[in-house]
């Protein structure tokens, strides 16, 4: 049985993942890492990761940006790989996942969720064809306390249609200040925050009198607790350092 540490355990994504591991015969969560502490789980909780000295088979990491310094310093010296489902990092601190990443087996993705890793294949394809002569626009939609904008996930699409568009693109962020037609090179992404949205993201190509648009809706955050689990369990059993994504689930 592989054992999981969940770091953020007292967030709401942190508890999604403890249920599904209480009903996984596969993983047992050992341990769990959250700045607030707590003593009324059936595991303990440390407030740093240098606190615990067990054994662990792989983190799973739904916290925050600021508990990243701490998670890859914890991986390095134990070599115990870690899922990294947490947006909103810097440029620096995606620098600092990919150092890390040639000494202990890292697992990245903005998004956990199969679906959304088979839709940036459908965006692939689609730009493919379509991106030389079509604008392509992305609309994500979340709750009102997702504090990151665009999404982790709405930049992931926008890269997967840079890559296959086949000519250069700049991304647009906002359009209020500016007082000019739509450049070709462009790829717009708009957020809206409200409500109780678990995650919607829809890509729209945009042609002479045709449209073509590609969505995804998330009912429920268990889909990327999920995705998580998955990839915990696939990234316990990688034993060469590097950086791996939802790629290797979905082949």
């Amino acid at each position: 049985m592989l054992k999981i540490i969940i770091s953020g355990c007292n967030g709401h994504m942190g508890r999604v993942v403890e249920s599904l591991c209480a009903n996984d015969t596969a993983v047992e969560v050992c341990a769990g890492f959250d700045v607030l502490g707590n003593s009324d789980r059936e595991f303990p909780v440390f407030t740093s990761p240098a606190q615990f000295s067990g054994r662990a088979d792989a983190v799973i990491d739904f916290s925050s940006p600021a508990a990243l310094e701490g998670l890859l310093k914890f991986s390095g010296a134990r070599k115990i790989p870690l899922v990294l489902a947490t947006t909103g990092y810097t440029p620096e601190q995606e620098a600092q996942v990919g150092s890390a990443a040639l000494e202990v087996p890292i697992f990245r993705s903005a998004n956990m969720s199969l679906g959304v890793n088979v839709l940036l294949e459908l965006v692939k394809k689609a730009a493919s064809v379509l991106g030389d002569s079509y604008d392509i626009e992305i609309v994500e939609r979340h709750h009102r306390r997702k504090v990151d904008a665009p999404s982790g996930t709405a930049l992931m699409i926008a890269g997967a249609a840079a890559q296959s568009c086949g000519h250069e693109t700049e991304f647009v962020y906002e359009r209020h200040s500016t007082r000019h037609s739509r450049d070709k090179k462009e790829i717009g992404i708009s957020a809206v925050r409200g409500g109780t949205i678990v995650g919607e993201h829809e890509i729209i190509f945009a042609g002479h009198d045709e449209i073509m648009e590609i969505k995804h809706t998330a009912l429920s955050r268990e889909i990327f607790a999920q995705g998580a689990v998955e990839a915990a369990k696939f990234i316990a059993g990688v034993e060469k350092p590097g950086l791996y994504d939802m790629s290797y689930l979905v082949k």
